[in-house]
């Protein structure tokens, strides 16, 4: 059975800016630690998506846009954000 809409809302919503937080220093991976680099940043969500891995879990991953003038696009977990100005 697929899934089309998720049963819950993102956190997040496309052109919202956000906070990139540190990720945890303990046994970083190579995502993490590209992540870690925007610490502190302030990003615009540029699209996001969602992923169901178990029955009733639903996780959404984040596309956002970094940096003043290069906007690079960096892909973050929920949990690696929080609300911007």
């Amino acid at each position: 059975m697929t899934m089309r809409n998720p049963p819950t809302k993102p956190r997040y919503a496309r052109g919202q800016k956000v906070i990139i937080k540190p990720v945890n220093e303990n046994g970083l991976t190579a995502r993490e630690n590209s992540v870690s680099e925007y610490a502190g940043q302030v990003g615009e969500v540029s699209n996001y998506y969602w992923i169901n891995p178990r029955n009733e879990q639903i996780f959404y991953i984040y596309k956002v846009k970094v940096g003043k003038d290069t906007k690079k696009e960096i892909v973050v977990y929920e949990d690696e954000l929080e609300p911007g100005y």
